[in-house]
């Protein structure tokens, strides 16, 4: 069994493809952004951001801003971190080395969504 896509709610389909296709340079594979998705090349895995429309339900509406659990890998999380900070990205604070050996750094999308760059030993 394989990941093949993980799933992002946003609030503004336009902004979120333009942060995630330009700031974080993920190609775009599939634009359906009119029907309130699009789908980017995260390597292995796609990554589909959804729209959440205001009129959705609560429940749906909780689903956009939140901490996602999503990590993507990078070979120089400082450069990278640079990079993205320089560009407007907003990070929770400075790459962290963890225990196990690796680094993390905390950001937030356009939405308020939480992701991480991952640097592995």
């Amino acid at each position: 069994m394989q990941l093949s896509a993980a799933r992002v709610f946003v609030r503004d389909m336009e902004t979120a493809k333009q942060f995630y296709a330009e700031l974080l340079r993920l190609p775009v594979k599939a634009d359906g952004s009119c029907y309130g998705y699009c789908v980017f090349n995260a390597g292995a895995s796609d990554l589909v951001v959804e729209l959440v429309r205001p009129e959705d339900p609560e429940e749906e509406q909780a689903l956009a801003g939140r901490f996602t659990g999503l990590s993507f890998t990078v070979p120089d999380i400082a450069a990278a971190y640079q990079r993205l900070s320089s560009s407007g990205v907003r990070f929770t604070g400075l790459p962290e080395k963890q225990v196990w050996g690796g680094w993390l750094a905390t950001f937030k999308d356009c939405d308020g969504n939480e992701l991480q760059l991952v640097q592995h030993v």
